[in-house]
């Protein structure tokens, strides 16, 4: 008896010294991929097209030279041609449109959802997605409320603490009740459409830009808010940096991030803002103030240029926004909102100077995410019903996060078979700089044996087909990254 549990025990040191042996012999393939320097269109990041899609014209743009811009309702929508590029502009993910609630609800209760569909059918033929704010008003006769809602409260047209801005009084209970009504409505056919880049938190003032919303009750402001908040979970809200109380609400309700609508003011508004200047008195200033300083971490920042790129950069004092900046005050107002952790930019969908696009597209290289693969290692053979463990190192050159469940995945592809494996990475925690992970995936048991293409890429979790671009070599068709080949045996 004591010598067949010597041998059993001899079996069991001898299986375990030749697994030791084998695991010893196997070699680990290392794979530093190379980095590119491409301008890289992904996700949630980069400009944005203002009231139009990629491959669209920009009449109003052409009309004035430049310094104006496309906006406010009804939408047009251009002919298309089937040319999604543009020669003076950046290509984008993001399709940014303002409706006024007067096109949303022309009448009590009667939401035109038709509206909304058709942008976003279009911005997804486009390989876009919407960033939608509703305004409840803008500054003119033309622009403002429902007409049935300017009949119910009357002719009336400001509000005594802003003065007039074509506003209606926030404080009257039916403010708070219909435009949050629509909201809440809004939020309930919309949450976590997929096609829904975020949703703009617009309250009060002209366009939604929060004139006088320090102003407000705190029902009032609670009342507005959660009209958003409680009703987008799953899509992700900006709201206008605007004022400590309504700001601090928002973010004690969710993970908000923040929009500012004058991007380039060094001092062409100060007359008209008691001496204030939107790049060094405000911006910086009040990020900290309103506790926005941290809100990047967990929700995207998108910010608008004051006027355009080509008024910035016109003869000073020939229009309203002309200034005659140079590529260093480009670079300056560049350098400032990389600071503040932007991810995508308005910039009115006009043209941009041809001298300043090095500058910009420096920028784009920067904004938002950017992930270069480092380090890559896995083992040259694995068995069928095995794990294939890696180790991964990855670096976000951006200056913030992706705020998209998009999933890391290997497959494994010959003329045979391709399997995509997915791993647990969550790619929403990869802050700027670098970031390590590593993983052990199955090799599915009924895998046929063979060499095979390791491929790495960050997919949808519908479809699991790659969607972040990699600043990385080695990019197939399908948007898929070669890493080398393993032996699956």
């Amino acid at each position: 008896m004591c010598i067949r549990k010597l041998m059993n025990i001899l079996i069991v040191l001898l299986t375990i010294s030749l697994s030791a042996n084998e695991m010893s012999a196997q070699t680990t393939v290392v794979v530093r991929p190379k980095e590119i320097d491409d301008v890289l269109t992904n996700p949630g990041i980069g400009f944005t097209t203002f009231n139009r899609f990629n491959g669209d014209d920009r009449l109003l743009d052409e009309a004035t030279g430049g310094l104006g811009w496309t906006q406010d309702n009804p939408i047009i929508f251009p002919e298309f041609d089937g040319n999604l590029e543009m020669d003076d502009h950046p290509m984008t993910s993001i399709a940014y449109f303002r409706f006024h609630w007067k096109y949303i609800e022309p009448e009590m209760g009667d939401y035109n959802w038709v509206l909304i569909d058709k942008v976003l059918r279009i911005a997804h033929e486009r390989n876009q997605t919407l960033m939608l704010r509703i305004a409840p008003y803008g500054n003119i006769p033309e622009r403002d409320v429902p007409g049935w809602y300017r009949t119910m409260v009357g002719e009336k047209s400001e509000w005594e603490p802003v003065g007039k801005k074509w506003m209606v009084d926030p404080e009257d209970l039916r403010y708070a009740f219909y435009f949050g009504r629509l909201i809440i409505e809004l939020g309930k056919r919309y949450d976590g459409h997929p096609d829904i880049e975020a949703v703009d938190v617009a309250i009060v003032g002209a366009y939604g830009e929060g004139a006088g919303s320090k102003y407000l009750t705190q029902k009032t402001r609670e009342t507005l808010v959660r009209a958003y908040t409680d009703n987008f979970k799953k899509t992700p809200l900006i709201m206008l940096l605007t004022d400590k109380e309504t700001n601090e609400f928002g973010l004690s309700q969710t993970n908000v991030g923040y929009r500012v609508d004058c991007i380039g003011d060094l001092g062409f508004w100060a007359k008209d803002q008691s001496g204030i200047i939107h790049m060094y008195d405000y911006y910086p200033q009040w990020i900290i103030n309103n506790g926005m300083k941290d809100a990047w971490e967990k929700a995207p920042l998108s910010f608008e240029i004051c006027g355009t790129l080509v008024s910035l950069k016109g003869e000073k004092g020939s229009c309203k926004y002309c200034q005659g900046y140079n590529s260093d005050d480009i670079k300056y107002i560049i350098d400032e909102t990389l600071k503040w952790h932007m991810s995508s930019f308005n910039a009115k969908f006009t043209s941009i100077p041809e001298e300043w696009r090095p500058l910009i597209d420096d920028w784009l290289k920067k904004m938002g995410y950017r992930f270069v693969l480092r380090k890559f290692t896995f083992p040259e053979s694995v068995k069928v019903n095995g794990k294939l463990t890696f180790t991964s190192w990855w670096d976000n050159k951006g200056v913030a996060p992706c705020y998209k469940d998009f999933l890391l995945a290997v497959r494994l592809t010959n003329k045979v078979r391709s399997e995509i494996l997915i791993t647990d990475a969550n790619i929403k925690s990869w802050l700027p700089g670098d970031n390590l992970y590593d993983d052990a995936v199955f090799i599915p048991i009924d895998m046929p044996v063979g060499i095979y293409d390791l491929q790495i890429g960050i997919v949808d979790r519908q479809y699991y087909k790659p969607k972040v671009k990699i600043a990385i070599e080695g990019r197939d068709a399908d948007g898929w990254y070669s890493l080398g080949k393993i032996e699956i045996k």
